[in-house]
Protein backbone atom coordinates (compact mmCIF):
# COMPACT_ATOMS: atom_id res chain seq x y z
CA UNK A 1 0.00 0.00 0.00
CA UNK A 2 2.80 2.78 -0.60
CA UNK A 3 0.62 4.71 -3.24
CA UNK A 4 3.13 3.03 -6.07
CA UNK A 5 0.75 2.67 -9.95
CA UNK A 6 -0.11 -1.04 -9.87
CA UNK A 7 0.19 -3.20 -13.20
CA UNK A 8 -2.43 -3.23 -15.54
CA UNK A 9 -3.38 -7.19 -14.52
CA UNK A 10 -3.93 -6.28 -10.90
CA UNK A 11 -7.75 -5.58 -11.70
CA UNK A 12 -9.87 -7.70 -13.83
CA UNK A 13 -11.45 -5.16 -16.60
CA UNK A 14 -15.19 -5.76 -15.08
CA UNK A 15 -17.37 -5.85 -11.94
CA UNK A 16 -17.05 -9.32 -10.93
CA UNK A 17 -19.71 -11.02 -8.81
CA UNK A 18 -17.30 -11.37 -5.66
CA UNK A 19 -16.80 -7.48 -6.03
CA UNK A 20 -20.50 -6.71 -6.00
CA UNK A 21 -20.71 -9.16 -2.88
CA UNK A 22 -18.07 -7.71 -0.99
CA UNK A 23 -19.56 -4.45 -1.46
CA UNK A 24 -23.04 -5.21 0.08
CA UNK A 25 -21.82 -7.10 2.49
CA UNK A 26 -19.67 -4.10 4.06
CA UNK A 27 -22.39 -1.36 3.40
CA UNK A 28 -24.63 -3.77 5.18
CA UNK A 29 -21.98 -3.82 8.29
CA UNK A 30 -21.45 -0.19 8.03
CA UNK A 31 -25.22 0.30 8.13
CA UNK A 32 -24.97 -1.09 11.67
CA UNK A 33 -21.78 0.43 12.84
CA UNK A 34 -23.31 4.03 11.33
CA UNK A 35 -25.97 3.53 13.60
CA UNK A 36 -23.81 2.55 16.70
CA UNK A 37 -22.22 6.21 16.23
CA UNK A 38 -25.86 7.37 16.21
CA UNK A 39 -25.90 6.17 19.78
CA UNK A 40 -22.41 7.86 20.38
CA UNK A 41 -23.41 11.04 18.71
CA UNK A 42 -26.65 10.99 21.34
CA UNK A 43 -23.97 10.51 24.29
CA UNK A 44 -20.98 12.68 23.49
CA UNK A 45 -24.05 15.52 22.68
CA UNK A 46 -25.09 15.24 26.44
CA UNK A 47 -21.75 15.45 27.98
CA UNK A 48 -20.54 18.44 25.60
CA UNK A 49 -23.96 19.81 27.50
CA UNK A 50 -24.16 23.53 25.80
CA UNK A 51 -21.64 22.23 22.99
CA UNK A 52 -23.29 19.44 22.05
CA UNK A 53 -25.05 20.41 18.60
CA UNK A 54 -21.54 20.30 17.90
CA UNK A 55 -21.09 16.38 18.83
CA UNK A 56 -22.12 15.57 15.01
CA UNK A 57 -19.26 16.91 13.47
CA UNK A 58 -16.45 15.62 15.89
CA UNK A 59 -17.47 12.08 15.03
CA UNK A 60 -18.96 12.85 11.55
CA UNK A 61 -16.02 10.97 9.59
CA UNK A 62 -16.81 7.56 11.20
CA UNK A 63 -19.85 7.80 8.69
CA UNK A 64 -17.20 8.01 5.99
CA UNK A 65 -15.39 5.35 6.43
CA UNK A 66 -16.66 2.35 4.62
CA UNK A 67 -16.43 4.57 0.68
CA UNK A 68 -12.64 4.28 1.28
CA UNK A 69 -12.17 1.06 2.49
CA UNK A 70 -14.52 -0.79 -0.38
CA UNK A 71 -12.47 1.60 -2.59
CA UNK A 72 -9.30 0.25 -2.17
CA UNK A 73 -10.09 -3.40 -1.89
CA UNK A 74 -12.47 -3.71 -5.12
CA UNK A 75 -10.95 -0.74 -7.08
CA UNK A 76 -14.16 0.07 -9.01
CA UNK A 77 -15.37 3.34 -10.18
CA UNK A 78 -18.67 4.09 -8.02
CA UNK A 79 -18.26 1.38 -5.41
CA UNK A 80 -17.62 4.07 -2.25
CA UNK A 81 -20.77 5.97 -3.59
CA UNK A 82 -22.89 2.09 -3.64
CA UNK A 83 -21.26 1.18 -0.38
CA UNK A 84 -22.24 4.00 1.26
CA UNK A 85 -26.08 4.32 -0.23
CA UNK A 86 -26.58 0.81 1.37
CA UNK A 87 -25.30 1.73 4.62
CA UNK A 88 -27.82 4.24 4.56
CA UNK A 89 -30.71 2.31 3.42
CA UNK A 90 -29.75 0.02 6.24
CA UNK A 91 -29.85 2.86 8.80
CA UNK A 92 -32.99 4.25 7.55
CA UNK A 93 -34.97 1.02 6.63
CA UNK A 94 -34.18 -1.58 9.18
CA UNK A 95 -32.82 0.33 12.18
CA UNK A 96 -35.00 3.63 11.73
CA UNK A 97 -32.33 6.31 11.68
CA UNK A 98 -33.91 9.77 12.72
CA UNK A 99 -32.46 11.36 10.19
CA UNK A 100 -35.14 9.55 7.55
CA UNK A 101 -34.92 9.11 3.97
CA UNK A 102 -32.72 11.98 3.00
CA UNK A 103 -30.18 9.96 4.39
CA UNK A 104 -30.25 8.36 1.47
CA UNK A 105 -29.09 11.35 -0.08
CA UNK A 106 -26.44 12.10 2.13
CA UNK A 107 -24.71 9.53 1.82
CA UNK A 108 -24.72 9.45 -1.91
CA UNK A 109 -23.07 12.98 -1.33
CA UNK A 110 -20.78 11.41 1.22
CA UNK A 111 -19.45 8.92 -1.01
CA UNK A 112 -19.04 10.91 -4.00
CA UNK A 113 -16.51 12.90 -1.52
CA UNK A 114 -14.72 10.12 -0.54
CA UNK A 115 -14.28 8.24 -4.19
CA UNK A 116 -13.40 11.79 -6.20
CA UNK A 117 -9.63 11.34 -4.22
CA UNK A 118 -9.43 7.62 -5.58
CA UNK A 119 -11.01 8.64 -8.73
CA UNK A 120 -8.90 11.85 -9.33
CA UNK A 121 -5.56 8.63 -9.62
CA UNK A 122 -7.95 6.16 -12.09
CA UNK A 123 -7.80 4.21 -8.65
CA UNK A 124 -4.30 3.54 -8.78
CA UNK A 125 -3.13 5.25 -5.91
CA UNK A 126 -3.95 4.31 -2.48
CA UNK A 127 -1.33 5.89 0.09
CA UNK A 128 -2.06 7.97 3.01
CA UNK A 129 -2.33 10.98 1.07
CA UNK A 130 -5.09 9.67 -0.95
CA UNK A 131 -6.91 8.40 1.98
CA UNK A 132 -6.30 11.74 3.80
CA UNK A 133 -7.81 13.71 1.18
CA UNK A 134 -10.57 11.12 0.76
CA UNK A 135 -11.84 12.39 4.36
CA UNK A 136 -11.93 15.88 3.67
CA UNK A 137 -13.58 15.70 0.59
CA UNK A 138 -16.34 13.46 1.77
CA UNK A 139 -16.50 15.26 4.72
CA UNK A 140 -16.09 18.83 2.85
CA UNK A 141 -18.40 18.52 0.67
CA UNK A 142 -21.48 17.02 2.36
CA UNK A 143 -20.51 19.91 4.61
CA UNK A 144 -22.50 22.36 2.80
CA UNK A 145 -25.69 20.21 1.54
CA UNK A 146 -26.29 19.65 5.34
CA UNK A 147 -25.65 23.30 6.31
CA UNK A 148 -28.49 24.81 3.73
CA UNK A 149 -30.86 21.72 5.40
CA UNK A 150 -30.12 22.03 8.98
CA UNK A 151 -29.79 26.67 8.87
CA UNK A 152 -26.20 26.41 9.53
CA UNK A 153 -25.49 29.22 7.35
CA UNK A 154 -24.91 32.86 8.70
CA UNK A 155 -24.03 31.09 12.31
CA UNK A 156 -21.43 32.38 14.33
CA UNK A 157 -19.97 29.04 14.72
CA UNK A 158 -20.09 28.12 10.80
CA UNK A 159 -16.86 28.36 10.27
CA UNK A 160 -16.16 26.05 13.64
CA UNK A 161 -18.22 23.48 12.01
CA UNK A 162 -16.90 23.10 9.04
CA UNK A 163 -13.26 22.68 10.52
CA UNK A 164 -14.14 19.95 13.10
CA UNK A 165 -16.50 18.26 10.55
CA UNK A 166 -13.22 18.53 8.01
CA UNK A 167 -10.66 17.12 10.59
CA UNK A 168 -13.48 14.43 11.60
CA UNK A 169 -13.19 13.34 8.08
CA UNK A 170 -9.54 13.83 7.68
CA UNK A 171 -8.71 11.54 10.68
CA UNK A 172 -11.94 9.39 11.04
CA UNK A 173 -13.00 8.48 7.11
CA UNK A 174 -9.49 9.16 5.78
CA UNK A 175 -6.72 7.88 7.66
CA UNK A 176 -8.58 5.28 10.14
CA UNK A 177 -9.68 3.62 7.14
CA UNK A 178 -6.40 3.42 5.53
CA UNK A 179 -5.69 1.54 9.12
CA UNK A 180 -8.48 -0.79 8.58
CA UNK A 181 -7.52 -1.63 5.06
CA UNK A 182 -4.07 -2.26 5.23
CA UNK A 183 -4.60 -4.51 8.36
CA UNK A 184 -7.06 -6.50 6.17
CA UNK A 185 -4.20 -6.87 3.40
CA UNK A 186 -2.02 -8.27 6.11
CA UNK A 187 -4.31 -10.85 7.13
CA UNK A 188 -4.79 -12.14 3.95
CA UNK A 189 -8.92 -12.16 3.61
CA UNK A 190 -8.52 -9.80 0.86
CA UNK A 191 -6.23 -11.56 -1.75
CA UNK A 192 -8.76 -12.53 -3.89
CA UNK A 193 -9.23 -8.83 -4.62
CA UNK A 194 -7.94 -6.37 -6.74
CA UNK A 195 -5.92 -5.31 -3.49
CA UNK A 196 -4.27 -8.81 -3.12
CA UNK A 197 -3.89 -9.42 -6.72
CA UNK A 198 -2.04 -5.30 -6.74
CA UNK A 199 0.36 -7.08 -3.61
CA UNK A 200 1.28 -10.33 -6.03
CA UNK A 201 1.57 -8.01 -8.92
CA UNK A 202 4.15 -6.51 -7.29
CA UNK A 203 5.84 -9.27 -5.60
Amino acid sequence: MSGTLPSRRARAPFWELKDLMLMVVLGVVFGFVYWVLVQAWNGLAILMGPAGDLAQHVLFGGWLIVAPIVIAIVRRPFAGIAAEVIASVVEVVFLGSPVGPTLVIAAAIQGLGSELAFAATRYRRFGWTVFAVSGLLGAGLVFFYSAFRSGWYGQDIFALRLVLQLVSGLVLGGLLAKVVVDALARTGVVDNFAIGREATARA
